[in-house]
């Protein structure tokens, strides 16, 4: 095959899994810190205890993203970030303030820590709002009026709320007692919001693009298609069945499924991921610029793509590598 038509694809594709990997892995952290106000105090350490080795490393992979991007569809790049200027801005000063709070909080006396607490809740809830709205603008090809920014809101509640799912269900997995019990009951709600994100894209982005419209609705592919949206709502439905069993289980001491909320919270954004990714592909904007219009030369596309083969097995290997040895239940947030 001609490089011209694959290597943009290749470099499409890693940057999806850059991208479906920084929403899985730094969602669910974000999703801890904005729950975390809602904790006791005696607990709250031992929130950012479950996040605190992962958090760096679950960035690193919204960077590769958004590198990939730059150096691989430049003008996708300038068209993209010009759109979402105030969105991205917003966004990085959510990720500051989680950072600079992180860190403040650990050297903070009793006085101040709940001011820290608060300020790494508010930086979670903003990065997450913000990646929301970015998400919602990218899918009506960012068009003007109050009609796609409502949107646009409308989908950083709902990924706010996906994200809280996230959350919710990593703490059932990793800490135990009154902590686990109450994520459950936040996962319940995790789930209703996390459904709203889900249609409200699924019934927008249809109606954003014809071409995208038929991709769903046109015979055959309506029928190949049909099992995605039903295993995602079966999936839904069975989350919310199972976690009032699963607290009947973690009260009597059975942790043995503690990990399948989480397993199935992260089925539902693969599921979700795939459909996006079905939709819009081959555009990078939709409707208006592919992947091959918007890719770089090819000659400088190969000088990427071999430096992405070494610097993306390298991250792969860091991320297993650090969650293979924090592996386990949180234990209590200690500092020496």
């Amino acid at each position: 095959m001609n490089a011209e038509i694959w290597l943009p694809m290749a470099f499409a594709g890693l940057m999806a899994l850059s991208l479906l990997m920084y929403v899985v892995l730094d969602g669910y952290d974000l999703g801890v810190g904005i729950l975390l106000p809602f904790a006791k105090d005696d607990d709250k350490d031992t929130m950012v205890s479950s996040i605190g080795p992962f958090w760096d490393a679950n960035e690193t992979w919204l960077v590769l993203g958004v590198g990939l991007l730059l150096v691989a569809f430049p003008k996708a790049h300038g068209i993209i970030l010009q759109a979402l200027y105030l969105p991205v801005t917003v966004m990085l000063i959510g990720l500051i303030l989680r950072g600079v709070a992180f860190d403040f909080r650990v050297k903070a006396g009793v006085r101040y820590k709940g001011l820290w607490n608060r300020v790494f809740a508010a930086g979670s809830l903003i990065a997450s709002m913000a990646q929301g709205v970015m998400l919602g603008r990218y899918l009506t090809a960012f068009e003007p009026g109050w009609q796609a920014w409502a949107f646009a809101l409308l989908v950083g509640v709902g990924l706010s709320a996906a994200y809280v799912l996230l959350g919710a269900c990593w703490l059932i997995m990793k800490s135990e007692g009154t902590l686990q019990r109450q994520a459950i009951g936040w996962a319940r709600y995790g789930v209703f919001g996390t459904a709203l994100c889900v249609a409200a894209v699924s019934l927008v982005t249809p109606l954003v693009s014809e071409r995208i419209a038929a991709k769903w609705f046109e015979m055959p592919e309506f029928f190949l298609l049909l099992p995605l949206p039903l295993l995602t709502l079966a999936l839904f439905v069975l989350l919310l069945l199972m976690l009032p069993r699963l607290d009947q289980r973690l009260g009597q001491g059975d942790q043995h499924l503690c990990w399948l909320p989480f397993s199935m919270a992260v089925g539902i954004f693969l599921l979700s991921f795939y459909g996006l990714s079905y939709s819009v592909f081959p555009d990078v904007i939709i409707d208006k610029l592919d992947i091959w219009e918007a890719a770089a030369h090819p000659q400088a596309l190969w000088v990427i793509f071999i430096g992405a083969v070494v610097v993306l097995p390298a991250i792969v290997a860091y991320t297993v590598f650090v969650y293979r040895v924090f592996w386990g239940k949180t234990r209590e947030l200690t500092y020496s």
